[in-house]
């Protein structure tokens, strides 16, 4: 893979939704927007359990609404269930886990759908914003990945999708949506407008219809608390105490205010430790960036000598299995080692 292809998907990765205003809709859009945000829903409760996941799969530069700050040892009861020896996601949320509101206000506002069917877990978490996030669910070596978008840019997806071919009705928890199939065998599920929300569903490669349809049978909406129960773990832990096991070996730039990373928010592993190195990077970028132009040469070679020693911070090397995020910072820290730098650099490592 070159440098310009994993430059390109980290910045496709940390591309939001693109909403668009209902107003700039036009002719059919509108219409079809309409009618579909008016159709009636029907809501079910269920309560999932918290697990503890690793993430294995890269997704990007994020930024996210909040992390969960504060919780009291929870107590839950899994059911046993006959399918390949697993649980049963249906559990009881633990009343005493304490949320911090802003994370509440994201729960809320998203549609909070699970998968009711033992063994699928969520191992990934990112975009935690009210406006927009996603999930990817795992079973074995197959996933779906949920993604919530403002109802606004539901008509030009649509019509996007509409080009894979023809849509095909289903009902997902009682809520109207269409399937779009790819030829590699992955397919699309665009879950129709809802509370001002709508919801994608893209599966991993090599699904048959039937795998599909049988998951989307297994799908429920959920409350809050216990959509917030069924995410990792690890995003119960407090911003500063895991931004301290993050920075552990990596030298900081001058004015580095490891208080300001409380709005990282990414509530998994992996996009944390992205968050983390990338406000770390450009740190140091602009650090160099400011010693060359006042021609502080010591200034100049501590900055390279710190962007260049990130090949043995500790947070990039265990991230590196995992995704393509250490290989696109490593390049553009050796670019500031060897004196150049690409103007890309701000979008390439997120930054601000």
């Amino acid at each position: 893979m070159t440098s310009g292809e994993r430059v390109d998907r980290v910045v496709r990765a940390a591309d939001p939704a693109r909403p668009e205003v209902i107003g700039s809709l036009g002719g059919v859009k509108q219409s079809l927007l309409e009618e579909i945000m008016s159709e009636p829903m029907v809501e079910r409760v269920v309560e999932v359990p918290r697990r503890r996941l690793r993430v294995r799969r890269f997704a990007g530069v994020v930024t996210a609404a909040a992390v969960l700050l504060s919780v009291v040892p929870a107590s839950i009861v899994l059911r046993g269930s006959s399918e390949g020896g697993g649980v049963s996601p249906i559990a009881s949320a633990d009343a005493q886990v304490v949320y911090p509101p802003v994370a509440m206000a994201v729960a809320e506002r998203n549609p909070r759908l699970l998968i009711d069917r033992p063994g699928w877990v969520v191992s990934t978490v990112s975009e935690f914003e009210e406006d927009h996030g996603s999930m990817v669910f795992r079973r074995g070596g197959r996933e779906l990945e949920m993604t919530w978008y403002l109802a606004t840019g539901y008509a030009d997806r649509f019509a996007d999708r509409r080009d894979v071919g023809p849509a095909k009705s289903v009902r997902v928890d009682d809520w109207p949506a269409e399937v779009f199939q790819y030829l590699a065998g992955d397919f699309s599920v665009l879950l129709r407008p809802r509370d001002g929300m709508f919801v994608e569903m893209r599966t991993s490669e090599g699904w048959s219809r039937r795998d599909l349809d049988r998951v989307l049978a297994d799908i429920v909406r959920v409350d809050a608390r216990t959509w917030l129960a069924a995410l990792p773990a690890e995003v119960a832990r407090p911003v500063g105490v895991r931004a301290a096991e993050v920075l552990v070996g990596v030298p900081l730039p001058p004015g580095f205010d490891v208080a300001a990373l409380d709005d990282i928010g990414v509530p998994d592993a992996y996009h944390f430790g992205v968050g983390v190195t990338s406000r770390v990077g450009c740190g140091w970028i602009a650090e160099w960036q400011r010693a060359r132009a006042s021609g502080d040469e010591a200034a100049v070679r501590r900055a390279a000598d710190a962007l260049q020693g990130s090949h043995g911070w500790r947070v990039l090397r265990d991230m590196d299995a995992a995704g393509d995020w250490p290989e696109v910072f490593w390049e553009y820290a050796d670019e500031v080692a060897a004196g150049t730098l690409r103007a890309g650099y701000v979008q390439g490592l997120g930054c601000r």
